[in-house]
């Protein structure tokens, strides 16, 4: 069996972080899971300490401060290829990625690269969300496929299975996006480095405890992210 780790990562989600862990192993026990906080006030890495000391399994990387969901998926992925994981698994904290879908992206790493838990392809959709974050999400997948020609139906989605192989293809040294436009840049250099990519139908559902970190900000950023990785993409720089 190909070695795993779950990278999530973490900032004020002391009300989901063990049900993530229970939920994880309940899917599949043979894998790892390394959790990457922010130091969270809530006193979250405490809790993934603990886990941590009771459970071999589990790994913890403190980090001075909040720093980027990217930024801590891109540290999490480079611990992952440095301690020699074969399949790294991007998922949020917040129970908004079914752990019970791990066995179907797992499985399907023997023939893609990456393999997105999608929620624009059919069977996949979304629970509690509003209209306006709905409009939000899907105006910001168009622009996506529009600027960058991506056929993929889900650019923004966060639940995604990379083989190791490709994550040093892509070089994790390489990123300027640190916050949630890091996933429309992840998905893009790998689909420049000729990366087999497929989506599956996933349900997400919207966070359980908890705020949601996205903000006006991060969507600005979003923008600019693709528009510049558009602008790179004509010169060859990426």
């Amino acid at each position: 069996m190909k070695k795993t780790v779950i990278v999530v990562p973490t900032y004020n989600e002391i009300g989901n972080i063990f049900q993530v862990y229970e939920k994880i192993f309940k899917a599949v026990g043979d894998l790892n899971l390394l959790i990457v906080d922010d130091n969270s006030p809530d006193g979250t890495g405490t809790v993934a300490d603990e886990l941590a000391k009771k459970d071999n399994r589990v790994s913890v990387l403190h980090r001075k401060g909040k720093l980027g969901l990217g930024s801590a998926y891109i540290d999490g992925m480079k611990w992952a290829v440095d301690n020699g994981f074969d399949l790294v698994v991007a998922m949020d904290a917040d129970l908004s990625h079914d752990p019970a879908n791990l066995p179907r992206m797992l499985e399907l790493t023997s023939e893609y690269d990456l393999v997105i838990g999608s929620r624009y392809v059919k069977d996949g959709g979304m629970v509690n969300w509003g209209v306006g974050r709905f409009f939000i999400s899907r105006l910001a997948n168009f622009f996506c496929k529009w600027i960058l020609a991506i056929k993929q139906e889900d650019c923004s989605g966060g639940y995604k299975c990379y083989r190791a192989n490709l994550l040093k293809k892509i070089g994790m040294d390489n990123f300027f996006s640190y916050g949630y436009s890091f996933q429309v840049e992840i998905l893009y250099r790998a689909l420049r480095k000729k990366a087999k990519v497929i989506e599956f139908p996933i349900i997400f559902v919207n966070r359980h405890e908890g705020e949601s970190k996205l903000s006006t900000r991060e969507l600005i950023q979003f923008g600019w992210t693709v528009l510049k990785l558009r602008w790179l993409a004509w010169f060859g720089q990426v």
